[in-house]
Order: C-alpha cells, then structure tokens, then sequence
C-alpha cells in the first residue's frame, strides 16, 4: 500500500507541474501575439523649410533624435522610425502641397509646420484626416483655438515671450511701443499678443510698422521712416529669423541705432544671430544695444550630448544648434512615446487607414485626393501625445492646461539677452512664475508654481543694467516729440465769465489768454524739447462749454490735450491722463449771510435761560447746606433769623467771585464748600470764554451751516454751467435733478440775493478758485461749512501719453521756484473786499452797545439802593426833628441839639438852616441817631409824665408854666 501511495503521489505531481506550465504559456501567449501584431515600421512626417536658419538647425536635430529612438530599446520595441521630410519653401501653397503629399504616404504624425501661416491651413487637413501635427516653431497663440484639436504646439507660443517683453518696456517706465513686424499670420499673432501684455501693465502699441514677407531693404527703410517721424523711440521687432536681420540694417542707414533709441527683438533674434555659428560680424555691429529674447532651457547632460552630437553631424557651413532645433529634437521624441504607448495599449494597436467620401476626385480631376486616407487610430495617438511626460534636451516636457482646456507646454521661461561688442551677456531671466529675475527660473517637474510664488511674484522686478544704442548706460527715455510737423492740438475752453482763468483773446498770439494758459506755456518752456502747440477754442462763446466733454473730446482723440480750468475727477481719470494740479480746488457752498450785532442783553448769551436758573438755584441750595452744617458749629451762622437769612444769602452769591468772609469749621461744610468751588470755578472759565467769543468774534448767521443743512432741505441749489458740480451733487449726494439751477457766476449774486421765495436759490455749490474770485468782490456772501471734495486743475492728455509725466515734473518746479504764484498774481488779484469764510470775522474795539445793560442793571440797583437809603434817612430825619420842636423847652438851658439858636437863626434863610441841619444829620453814624432819637423819645414821655397832677379821682394835667393863660 505504500509504494501505491507513493507512486500516486508522484503521478499527482506531475500533473500539477503540467498544469502550471500551461497556465503559464497560456499567460504569456496574448503579450506575445501582441507582439507580434506590433507593425516592423512606423513612419512620422517632418514639415518645414530646409534652407532657413530654423530648418537647417531642425532638419539634422530631427534626424538625430530618430536615430536615438531606433537606437533606445525600451521605446517601440521591435518597430523601426522612419522620417520622410518635405520642404515648404517658405510659400504657404508649397507648404499645403507638401503637407498633402505627406498625407498621402500614410504617416501617423507630423513633425511641424515650421511656419505660423502653413499651420493654419494644413491644420484643417490634420482635422480632416486626423493625423496629429507637432509644430517645434509655428508660435502664433492664435494657434491654440479649439479649432484645430490636431495641432500640438511642442513649444511656447508668442504669448509669454511678450509678456516679458511688456515686463521688460514697464520696468524701464516706458507707456508706448512702436511695433515692427512681418504682415503674417505670425507677425499679427504676435503683436496682438503683445498689446494685451502691454495694455495690462498700462502702456500700448503707439505705432504698427508692418511689412510684407519678403519686402527688400529699401521698402523696410521706408516703413522705418514713417515710423521714426512718431513720438516712440521704443521699437519691438518681431520678424522671421531669414528677414529681421534687414530691418537692422536698414535702421543703422538710418542712423536710428544711435542714442535715445531703445530695440528689443523678439526670440528669432538669438536663433538668426547669437545662436548661429556662421553670424557675420556685419550683422552683429547692426544690432549693438539691442536686447533679445531667447527660450530658456536648462543645462543638463542630454543637452550637452545633443550639442556635441550636433556639431559632429552639421554639415560645415549649417549653422549651429539653436533653440528651435531642441524643440524639434523633442518633438520627434514626444511621437515616439506616443507611438509606443498607443502600440502597446491593450485596447488596440492596429495602424490603419481609410477612404473619407468625403475626399474624392471631381470629375476629370487629376489632383488624386482620393489617395488621401484617414488615419483610425489618430484620436488614440492624439491622446497619447497630450499625455507625454519626460526628461529631454529641453528639459522637463509636459502639458498643463489652461481653464479653457487647451494645452501648454511647462515652464514657459525667457532669457533677456543683451548685445554689446563681439558677444552677448544675459541681464535678466523671465517666466511666468518670478517674472524678471536676475536669477535662473526654478522650473519644476509638474510645472506648478514654485514654492512661495506669490511672494515672488510682488518682489520688485530686476534687471541688470544695459548697454543700449550709442553704447551708453543712461537708460533711454523711450519718446520724444513726433517729428511730423504737427502740432499738438490742443482744446481750451472758450469762457464767457472769469475770463481770467482761460477765454479767447484776439491780441495773443496763441489765440487765448488766462491763467492757465500761462501755466502751461511756462510748464512747456522747462521741457527739453520744444513742443509745438495749436490752441483751439471749445464752445459757442454764449455760454460756459461742458468739461466733461471737453475731456471726451481729449480721449476721442479729437484733441491731444486740454488745457484750462479742468478740475481732475474720478470719472474724468478713467478715460484721460492728468498732470500734476496746478492749483488746489473743491467744491464748497455759498449763501448769503448777515452779520449778528451784540445787543445789551448779550452777557446772558453765553447761558441759555435754564442753565441761569440752575445755577441760581444751586447757589440758594449750596449756601442752605453749607448753613445748615455750619449752623451748630460755627458762630458765624448764628444770630438772630433775620441775620442768619442775610449771612446764608450772602454766602451762597460771594462765593462765585471767592469772596466769600464766613469760614467753615466742619468737615462737611468744608467738603461741600470745595466741590462747589470747584464748580464755580469751572462755570466761570466757560462763562468767560463764551462771553469773549460772543464779544470778540463777530456772528454770522445764515439758513444754510452747511452740507448737511443743504442736503435736509429742500431749496433750489445752484451751480455753474459746465461745471462737474451737478453730476456729483445728483450721483453722490443724491439731490434731485429739481433742485438744480443752472447759473453763469454773472447771476451768482442776483440769485442770492433774491432767495428761495422770490425764484432764487438758497446757496450755491462751485469750486473754490470761483468762489475766491466772486467773493473778492461781493462781501455781503460767504462760504459755509467746510469744502466736501478735494481735487486740482490739471491739463488734459491721452492716456499714456509721456507729455502728461514730463509736464508735471515741470508744474513742481513751478512750484518750487515760485513763477506758479507770481503768474496766480498777474491773473488773480483780490478785489475790493477780501474771501471770508464762516470761522469769523475779528472786531477791532468793543463799544457801548455790548455792555450798557450791564451798566444799566448796575445803575438801576444803586438808585433803588440809595432811593431806600435816602427814604430810610428822611423817615429817621422827620422823626428826629419832630421830636426836637417838643423838647425844645428842655433844651434852652444848654443850647444843646442840632437846632441852632432861634436868635442866630434869624440872621440867616430858613431853608438854608434846614439843608445845613440835614447834612449835618446825614452824616451822623446810624448809632448816634437811634440813640439821639430813643433819647429824645425817653425826654418826651418824662416830660408828658411831669405836666399832670394826681389826685384821688386820677390824673389830672397841667399847664406848664412858661405858658402863659390866654
């Protein structure tokens, strides 16, 4: 049983092994008939000029790379590439019929266009026959519409290489270009690309100086020529490298490569000049000073190979290997490895190709279109492609895409070259991550932003210094005034009220006189080069023009300036370039407004009626409790009430000038006395100060105070005519369109002056310079409230123009110097009576009127005073005299009293004795008299006791005996 077991066992075995070898081939079998179905040749196509500087370059780099891929075994495995070159010639029509060709002999792909112009056309047979195109030099970003899908750029188009040279024109501070550029399709491409740079960084194409393909020297000398008679001396060459050279050429004839012109040439220049081995130094003495863009591909060991491997291959008179050659290196590689990924996808393989009906021969026709087959598989490939991901001579190659779809190469990097003697120095880099740098772009794998991007994005750009036209290392100041012999014309305008600011005036030679006009021409005389003006009068002269559109005119280009009274507003700087203010304006308000006279009355002014009741009520209440907590305690409050009432009063009144006698000897009293000192003394500082402005200061007073009282309102509000005053107060300020008068500043004072009620208006808005001039001489206006905007008067010009930056520097040092004012001056004298505003007018004396009812307060509580006195005096008088006459008798023995001797009063008036008598009592002391007087009345009432008789019945009187019976 066990050598059963054991042979069974073995059996068993062996057929599992058997099994798994099966399993094994039967694994194995589908990738090698898979292999097997790979085709033993595939055949791309090239497409380009051969004998150019971009095609001879391209035409061994192509070859090269199709010998490193046959020569590579991980790439198409077992399938040999080939390349079948055709050559367009420089012609559009000979570049379709090659391309046709191509397209005929079945190839999967094209390496190409060379040409901007040719790939627009042959890409609607790649759309037709689905063949994809992998262009190495066709730049027009035209090119990147969804209308060709079968075109692959397999480099950077045109618009990054004008972003940076944008970058380059805003770093040097330059607004206008003047653009020269071969009139096809990558040309215009080209130079629209750079107008939208341009107009991001706020500067522009001034100038398009475009010639035809092919035009000589001397037709290129003519459009130079033109193009010098203009304002920029910036010129950005865009050409094809077989022509652009002429275009330098022609402008050193024309002595334009000389100083103060600036020449940037686009990426052509490097691969015509720099890059080419056998460049003449002819051809490079036309182009010193000139900067020039180069595609930036990194240092690496395939890059170094592939040059070395060039030089060895190139014919001796090709040219070097320029940057356009790398590209096309790469791009054979890029359809190898789509070619490669495509045979070895599972989901097919197969090249195939089919008859389109809707390619077919007309009748009679001999052109053969029906040969022209649709490649099955393209769509397969064209994917492929777009998926390419690898490290090659120009570095990291692959596709990002935009949020449109459409691809574009990584890294998009520049090098700004610039061209001084015998060779060439790099002075910047570009990419669209650091922008200018004077340091290598990091460009990474992925192609996304590097690390802190946007930090490096708001650095300051840098550049190194150039060595421009001239050999001079003053950078260029890019423009100067068009030699066209056209004046700039300029529009003024035509004033019929203030003609001191700008109007017309027949005796100038310019035509117009004013204030701003001589500001300007005196900002025109400090420019280092003349400036040829025509003044031209803008309006009827009937009425005051409208400025805003005036400023329209200037951006219509009607008139390259304005100049006058223009005020510099928001909606105005959208569409025109302002200089420097020339003098400081704002609108502000005027209304008629009269002065307040102080009254007698006008000490009460500075406390209204409850605040004086206040205070006399806590006056009462704090001497009441200072009483009350004294009253025990001090000894002087108390007495009799009648004392204790008068010591409370008096003490409460006294303090507010500190003179107060009593002193308080309790806490309380004290701490209750020192608060409210301190009071006093805070009410007395503010009623001071109060009363001083009300005396000092004289009072304006007016229904407007200003913008918000204006605003709350609704009288009728005028304004200017022409002037921006409406538009602000309507869109700003919200006044209604009702409420606006529209008044020449003749009818300011009229209109003023009748008011609301009488079909007036309640105020006016203008700007200050106006206002400053209208009231010099109407004094019975004023300004109220403060200016609401903050704006100047400037001149007019076109957005960007240069003339706008170099006058204002020259208004500074107007300024500066001090002419601004001196011609402020001339033109704007004050009048009769000087501007004044609502702060206040200062009075030279204060008179009666302000204080007579102080004094008559005064005046009237002396007389009730004295008239109480004086009462009091004559009472105590009559009753002191009435009592002398009754104790005459008692008084005859000593002659004692007031009364004089009856004998001696005979020698003089009676009337005399009794002033005399008067006077006398008067001035007696008061205690003298009430006790003369309780004397006499003791004496009377004795005497009135001594003349009666008493007996048993009662009192009897008698007779005094110096009576005598009658």
């Amino acid at each position: 049983m066990a050598s059963s077991w054991s042979s069974s066992s073995s059996s068993s075995s062996s057929t599992l092994l058997l099994l798994l070898r099966l399993l094994c081939l039967c694994a194995a079998l589908p990738a090698t008939l898979q292999a097997a179905a790979r085709p033993p040749s595939v055949t791309i196509g090239a497409l380009f000029t051969f004998d150019s500087v971009i095609g001879r370059s391209a035409r061994t780099a192509i070859q090269l790379a199709v010998d490193d891929v046959n020569g590579d075994p991980t790439v198409l495995r077992g399938t040999n590439l080939s390349v079948i070159f055709q050559d367009t010639k420089c012609s559009g029509f000979v570049g379709t019929i090659q391309a046709l060709e191509l397209m005929e002999r079945q190839v999967v792909a094209v390496v190409g266009p060379q040409s901007s112009g040719i790939a627009h056309v042959v890409s609607h047979v790649a759309n037709q026959l689905r063949v994809p195109l992998l262009s190495f030099a066709a730049t027009d970003p035209a090119l990147a519409s969804k209308q060709y899908p079968y075109f692959v750029r397999a480099t950077h188009d045109d618009r990054f290489q004008m972003a940076a040279v944008a970058d380059v024109v805003a770093h040097h501070g330059w607004r206008e270009v003047t653009a020269v550029y071969v009139d096809n399709d990558y040309g215009r491409g080209g130079v629209v690309a750079l107008g939208d740079a341009l107009e991001a960084l706020r500067a522009r194409v001034s100038y398009k100086a475009a010639f035809p393909p092919g035009a000589d020297r001397a037709a290129i000398a003519d459009l130079l020529v033109r193009a010098n008679m203009m304002e920029s001396r910036v010129f950005v060459v865009h050409a094809s490298p077989d022509s652009g050279l002429d275009v330098f050429a022609a402008a050193r004839s024309l002595d334009m490569m000389a100083t103060g012109y600036v020449w940037i040439a686009t990426d052509w220049l490097a691969a015509a000049a720099i890059d080419a081995a056998g460049a003449g130094a002819a051809s490079k003495s036309n182009i010193q000073g000139v900067l020039t863009l180069r595609q930036y591909t990194p240092d690496s060991d395939a890059k170094a190979s592939l040059v070395s491997r060039f030089a060895a291959a190139a014919k001796p008179s090709s040219n070097g290997i320029n940057v356009y050659g790398l590209f096309a290196y790469d791009s054979v590689w890029m359809a190898a490895r789509a070619i490669d990924q495509f045979l070895s996808d599972t989901s097919g393989g197969n090249i195939s190709f089919s008859a389109d009906a809707n390619i077919r021969d007309a009748n009679g026709s001999a052109l053969g279109l029906s040969a022209l087959k649709v490649f099955d598989q393209g769509e397969q490939l064209l994917r492929k492609v777009m998926l390419a991901n690898f490290t090659s001579a120009t570095g990291s190659v692959r596709f990002q895409y935009d949020a449109d779809g459409s691809g574009t190469l990584i890294n998009p990097a520049y090098e700004i070259l610039n061209v001084g003697g015998t060779g060439v120095r790099r002075v910047a880099y570009w990419s669209n991550y650091t922008r200018l740098s004077v340091a290598a772009p990091r460009l990474l794998a992925d192609g996304g932003p590097p690390p802190n991007s946007s930090t490096t994005t708001q650095q300051q750009q840098q550049m190194y210094s150039v060595i421009w036209p001239g050999d001079t290392t003053s950078k260029p100041r890019g423009w100067v005034f068009p030699n066209n012999g056209k004046p700039l014309r300029i529009g003024v305008p035509y004033r019929t009220t203030y003609k001191q600011f700008v109007s017309k005036d027949r005796s100038s030679p310019d035509g117009v006189s004013g204030y701003c006009v001589d500001v300007f021409n005196a900002a025109v005389a400090l420019l280092p080069y003349p400036v040829p003006a025509s003044f031209v009068l803008f309006g009827d002269g009937v009425k005051n023009p409208s400025y805003n559109e005036l400023v329209q005119k200037v951006a219509d280009g009607f008139f390259d300036a304005a100049v006058g009274d223009i005020s510099i507003v928001t909606n105005r700087t959208r569409v025109v370039d302002f200089t420097q203010p020339y003098v400081e304006s704002g609108l502000v308000i005027v209304s008629t407004v009269k002065a307040k006279s102080s009254n007698e009355w006008a000490f009460l002014r500075p406390f209204t009626p409850g605040m004086w009741a206040i205070i006399g009520a806590f006056f009462l209440s704090v001497g009441a409790v200072v009483w009350i907590l004294e009253h025990r305690f001090n000894p002087e409050f108390r007495g009799s009430p009648r004392k204790q009432m008068v010591t409370m009063f008096w003490f409460s009144f006294s303090t507010m000038f500190f003179a107060h006698r009593e002193n308080t000897v309790s806490t309380l009293g004290r701490f209750v006395l020192i608060i409210w000192l301190f009071v006093v003394l805070i009410i007395n500082s503010s009623y001071t100060a109060s009363l001083t402005s009300i005396l000092t200061v004289q009072q304006l007073f007016t229904g407007i105070q200003g913008l918000d009282s204006l605003l709350s309102s609704n009288d009728p509000i005028g304004y200017q005519v022409g002037s921006f005053a409406r538009s602000y107060m309507m869109e700003e300020l919200g006044v209604p369109a009702s409420r606006l008068r529209e008044l020449a500043i003749d009818d300011y004072a009229d209109s003023l002056q009748r008011g609301p009620s009488n079909g007036g208006v309640a105020a006016i808005v203008d700007e200050l310079p106006y206002i400053e001039l209208f009231l010099s001489t109407n004094c019975q206006f004023r300004t109220v409230g403060q200016e609401f905007t903050k704006s100047g008067w400037g001149f007019a010009f076109q957005r960007d123009s240069p003339l706008a930056v170099d006058l204002s520097t020259a208004i500074l040092t107007l300024s500066e110097n001090g002419d601004l004012q001196r011609i402020h001056d001339k033109w704007l004298n004050p009048g009769t009576c000087a501007s004044q505003s609502t702060d206040g007018v200062g009075t030279d004396r204060l008179n009666l009127g302000s204080f007579w009812g102080l004094f008559l307060i005064c005046g009237v509580a002396c007389f009730v005073a004295l008239l109480i006195y004086f009462a009091r005096i004559l009472c105590q008088f009559c009753e002191y005299h009435g009592h002398g006459t009754t104790a005459g008798a008692a008084q005859e023995d000593d002659g004692a009293g007031p009364f004089p001797d009856p004998q001696r009063s005979l020698r003089r008036p009676a009337r005399l004795t009794s002033i005399r008598d008067l006077m006398s009592f008067v001035d007696m002391k008061e205690a003298e008299v009430k006790t003369a007087i309780r004397s006499r009345s003791d004496r009377r009432l004795d005497g009135s006791m001594g003349g009666r008789s008493y007996t048993s019945e009662g009192p009897s009187l008698s007779r005094p005996s110096s009576m005598s019976p009658v």
